[in-house]
This record gives C-alpha cells, structure tokens and sequence, in this order.
C-alpha cells in the first residue's frame, strides 16, 4: 500500500487527512509485518499507527496495556468511527472478560486491548489459538524493562510471548520515555530484527518552573494563593492517598474546585473523575501518578508536582499529558530537601530485601501454594510478593504449575542460588535516577534540555521555555493572613474513614487527624509506647471537634471501644473523657474472644483480616438492639477492626454504628 493510498482509507476511516513522516515509516513497516519500536513523545499520535494498520488488517489485533483509563477513552473512541474494539481488564468481571474473549475467537472484533496481569502464560496461549491474529501491540513497552520507571512482571511474560508468535506477524512496542538502556533492553526483550523509531522529545510549548520551599505549608499556602491564576484546568500531583484528601479538602476550603483520584478508588468513582476532568468539571484533579497515563486530553493547561517523582523519565512522562493541542501549558514542580524520603521508600519497596526473598522460597519449598496462600504464610505485601514471585521465575528457582483452573508455585530442585548482584545494581541505578531528578531541581541551564538529554534527545535545539531561560523565577511568600486560614484549615480538617458494607450497619466514620502530620502521631506514641500515661487533653479537644463536625446533631445512645491488644486502658478512658462530655454512656460489654497480634506487625490485608476475624464477642447483646452506636478506638490503619466490629454490631441489631478515631495512618496509604 502506497502512502496515497493509506491515507485516502485514513480519511474514510478516522476522519484525519495525513499521516506525520514519522508515522507513517512505523505504519509502512508494521504493513510489511516488521517488528517496530516506536519512541515518540506524549501527543505525537503513537495509538495511530497501532490503529491504522488494525483496522485495515483481516484479523484482530491484540494490544497490551497497563493503562485502563486508556483502554476505556480508546474503546469509546474507536467504537465511535465505527471500529470494533473491546477491553478485557481486572475492573469487569470474569463473565464480562469472557464474553470479550469469546468475541475475539469469532472474529468479532478488530480491536482487543488485554491488561497484562489479567492474562497469565497458559490462559493467554490457549484462548489466542481460536484467535486469527493480525499483530500484537505492546503500549508503555518501557514496562518490560526493570530498568524502566514502571517495571511490571507481567509485561515480561508478554515478551516471552511474542518470541513464540508465527514469523512475519506484526509487533508494535510503544513508549515516549525510553533512555538508550532501556531502548535497547526492549530490543532485546522482543527479540529478532527490530527497527527503533526514536523521535524529538522537546516540548516547545511548556513553561517549566521549580519552586523552592521550606515545609508542606509553603506549598499549600502558595497554590491556594495562585492556581486559580492558571488558564483553564490540569492536574495537580501529589505523593500519597492522604495527600489527594488534604489538597482537595484545603481547595475546597478555599472554594476552588478540584476532586481527589488514587488507585484506592472504586471503578465507578475513577470513571466519574475521569469523565470529569475530560468536561473541565473541576479546576483540577488532584492525584497520584494512578491518573493521567491513560488519559488523552489535549488541552491540559498545568500539571503541577508537590512532590518529586523517582527519575526525570516518571516526571517527563507524567508533565507529557498537558498542552497536547500544542498550546501553552504551565509545568511547575515544588521542591523541599526533605521530600527525598518518599521516593527512596518507592525505590525500598519496589526491591524487596533479600530476607524477604528467602522467605519466599522457604514457603514454596515447603508446600505447593497458590498467591494467596503464599502472601499470608510470609507475611509480604501483594506488590512486593509478585516482584519476588516474578525475579524467582526468572532465576528458574520458582515455577507455576497449572491445576485447572488455580495456579500454584513449586521449588525448581537443583536450581542455582539466588543472584542477587542484579538487584543490587537495579536498586543502585533506581538511586542514582533519584539524584539526577534532584539535579534537575538543581540545575542553572534549561530545564527542557535537561530533560531531553537524560532521555537521550541529544538535541541541539535552543530553549528559553524555563524559569533559567526566558521566564521568570517563582517564589514563596508567606503572609500572616494566609498562616492564619492555613491553621484553621488544620483544625478544622478531619479525614475519613471508608468503612461502610452492604453487610453492615456501619457507616464511613471520622478521625480527628492523620497520624503524623501533626502532634498528634508522637503524642499517641508516648501514651501508647512510653508509658505516657492517659492520651492527653488536647486529643479529646480535637477529636470531639471533628465528631461535631461531621455528626450533624445524631443523636448516639451508647459509646462502644475497641479492647486493647498492648495499651492497656488507654482506649477505655479515652471514651469514657468523650463520653462525659457527649453526655453518652459507655459499655465494657465488648471484648476479644482469643488473643490477637497487633495489626501493624502484618504487610496484607490477608492477614489483617484473618488476625480479627471472629475475635469478638459482646456480653450484654440486648443492650444493642435499635441502638445508634458510637464505636471509638485509637489508631485506624486498613479498618479491618473496625469493620469486624461493626459486623458484629450488626448482628446484634444495632441499627447505626459510627466509628470515631484519634488518627488515621497513612504507612499503608502509598499509591
């Protein structure tokens, strides 16, 4: 097919006139059933040249993506030029995904988007063989290389995969953040003879700044002061969970619309903010990096960071979702010295120890063990659990073996010890990323060659689109009157805890403060740790000033506290100070069954929930019935005390149960 010829079908198609240079040598050779590395920055229009060429192919073509905000918008789109496209991801059900599936044997579709983890080897094999392939596409393909700023192991096992497709079918990998250690590790990975396509990564329409600053407050104070200053919407970045609550409750505050978004979400509630931000509902978004990858708008006109991300590649790639209209777009990153910590932890748990390592082949040497099973006998968070699983795999000390339908892994006997030394430099190289994203804060040049060149744009373009060329230089001030609305803010903020079930008459409750954040956190240690004696004063204020808030005049017949596991009495006289100033009595009634750990020492929710479950008891039930409940306790982590208490509640007809806490962490609240 002539490019005349491509584009005449590209018109009739998808309503576009011409293809770019560079797309159409990726389509020219994907039509000559090449295999294509295609490094292009945001916007460049990649998802075309996976498009063009399925649409026109017979088959159907099947593309790998970790994105499922992508796969959504795409299908949406697709569907609407009249292009049959699916997707089988983890938030439709089984059923869903197999009908899907079964589509794609017969023909149905042109288009199937597959997320890597909700495919493993054998299922993805047998259900392709009723499948008349015409490529395989593999988006975000920097995801196959550990030395990528996303590794996932799944996207190794498509890897393997395509290595067994028929020779001349069509491979197209896809990233616009690839350093030439990486490119060339794609290579590798995909195998056979593999073209590169790697194009100019400068973004001429960015205005890129860094704010320097002293605290978390210099931060909040300056964006309540300026983001309505900046055009239209974006997105505002942070670290953690707790941090999308706190910046979109201060905006809130401060009558600026915006709306939080972490994996954490439902699906129903991510799709909501998704379909939000594509109608301007909000002046901005408030994420984690779980939002953005997938989102294609063209006119976001600001991202801002409040917090460094672990390598200049997550920040170009997470700064390359604005101004894809080729419009001007506002690129702002705040600095603090101490906000280094929260990325080397990413880097910590990304590479497990090796004691952890050990203790997973430990487990797998002494029984046969689904995921599940082998999460909860070592004590491991799912995250960290299938990047050990996957390494071992890798190293032929572990295998999966297939028992109909469940999956278990097995010790590989007479395998070679554990070889740690790639780990090592993995951890080393994940370090250095880190210091080069801090070099960057650092840096008196352009920012945007900066940038291009840690990516391996050696460009020779000159930039004056920073605040170290052509633009000015942003500062902080910090006035009294804004100090003033930052600490009523404070007091008057309380986070919630999400524990409402359909089996229960539980409801979301309220904690008075993040454990942490404030004094909060260090006083409840030394009452709690070092014989401090009964939680202070100033924690009943503070508690009692968000049940205010949020109970809206309920009325509660009874005060219910969580037994102790270490600290003795403290929650008991805690309740019991809140309960005389409610006017509220207060029970003994409810009390442990069996022994049980303290939550903190577990890693999964597995156990979490099995340390809890069934280990309470209430000895005057009839005292619940009809009751409206107040359910106190100290700390809240993942809620699975809570939430077995208000089973329990339950059963025993309480009809209204509201859990009210000192603090809630935010140790497991990392996206």
């Amino acid at each position: 097919m002539t490019r005349s010829e491509a584009e005449k079908l590209l018109k009739q198609i998808f309503k576009l006139d011409n293809f770019y240079d560079e797309q159409w040598v990726a389509i020219e050779k994907i039509l000559r059933g090449e295999k294509v590395l295609l490094i292009e920055k945001t916007g460049f229009g990649k998802s075309l040249c996976f498009q063009f060429p399925a649409a026109i192919f017979p088959g159907t073509t099947v593309i790998f993506s970790p994105l499922i905000a992508l796969m959504r918008d795409q299908v949406k789109k697709l569907s609407l030029l009249g292009i049959s496209a699916k997707c089988i991801n983890s938030e439709q059900t089984p059923e869903e995904n197999s009908l899907i599936m079964s589509e794609a044997q017969k023909g149905a579709l042109k288009i199937l988007y597959i997320a890597p983890e909700r495919q493993e080897n054998s299922e993805w094999i047998e259900a392709t063989r009723g499948i008349n392939l015409s490529m395989v596409v593999v988006d975000e393909a920097h995801c196959i290389s550990v030395w990528g700023h996303d590794f996932r192991p799944a996207f190794k096992r498509i890897a393997k995969l395509i290595n067994l497709l028929p020779k001349g079918l069509p491979v197209l990998a896809t990233t616009a953040t690839a350093t030439k250690r990486v490119e060339k590790d794609i290579e590798k990975q995909i195998g056979g003879i593999i073209s590169t396509i790697r194009g100019n990564l400068m973004r001429d329409n960015f205005r890129l700044f860094v704010v320097k600053v002293n605290s978390e407050d210099e931060k909040l104070i300056w964006l309540g002061k300026n983001l309505t200053r900046f055009p239209g919407s974006g997105i505002l970045y942070t670290g953690t969970r707790a941090d999308t609550e706190i910046y979109s409750r201060w905006f809130q505050n401060l009558n600026i619309s915006s709306t939080p978004y972490h994996a954490g979400l439902d699906s129903a509630s991510r799709i909501e903010v998704e379909n939000g931000l594509m109608e301007n509902r909000w002046k901005c978004i408030i994420a984690t990096n779980a939002l953005g990858m997938g989102i294609d708008k063209p006119d976001i006109r600001f991202i801002i960071h409040t917090q460094i991300p672990q390598s200049p590649i997550h920040y170009y790639q997470e700064i390359g979702r604005a101004g894809r209209d080729g419009q001007q777009a506002y690129i702002v990153l705040f600095y603090n010295e101490t906000d280094r910590k929260l990325p080397e932890a990413f880097i910590e748990a990304g590479r497990p120890s090796l004691h952890k390592y050990e203790r997973v082949i430990t487990a797998v040497k002494s029984a046969l063990l689904g995921e599940r099973d082998l999460i909860k006998k070592t004590n491991l968070k799912q995250t960290q659990f299938r990047v050990i699983k996957a390494d071992l795999i890798e190293q032929g000390i572990v295998r999966e073996v297939n028992l109909g339908r469940s999956k278990k892994y097995e010790f590989v006997p007479g395998s070679g010890p554990l070889n740690s030394e790639a780990f090592d430099e993995l951890r080393e190289a994940k370090l250095k990323d880190l210091d080069n994203m801090i070099n960057y804060t650092e840096t008196t040049g352009s920012r945007m060659q900066f940038l291009c060149e840690y990516l391996g744009d050696k460009t020779t373009l000159t930039f004056n689109n920073c605040d170290n060329s052509g633009q000015k230089k942003i500062a902080v001030s910090v006035t009294p009157d804004w100090v003033d609305k930052l600490k009523s803010f404070r007091e008057n903020y309380f986070p919630v805890l999400e524990v409402e079930s359909p089996a229960s008459n539980i409801v979301n409750g309220v904690a008075a403060s993040y454990y942490g954040v404030s004094n909060v956190g260090s006083a409840i240690h030394r009452s709690k740790y070092e014989n401090g004696g009964d939680y202070p004063d100033f924690l009943i204020d503070f508690v009692l000033r968000a049940f205010r808030k949020v109970s809206q005049g309920r009325i509660f017949d009874l005060i219910v506290y969580v037994p102790p596991t270490v600290s003795g009495n403290l929650v008991k006289n805690f309740a019991i100070k809140i309960g005389a100033s409610l006017n509220i009595p207060v029970s003994d009634n409810l009390h442990k069954n069996r022994i049980t750990s303290e939550q903190k020492v577990f890693q999964n929710n597995y156990l979490k929930k099995e340390n809890v479950s069934g280990s309470f008891g209430y000895s005057e039930p009839t005292e619940l019935t009809g009751k409206s409940i107040l359910l106190i306790d100290d700390i809240f982590d993942s809620g699975a005390t809570i939430k077995e208490i208000g089973k329990l509640l339950t059963y025993h007809n309480a009809i209204f149960i509201f859990p009210l806490v000192i603090a809630r962490t935010i140790g497991g609240d990392l996206d």
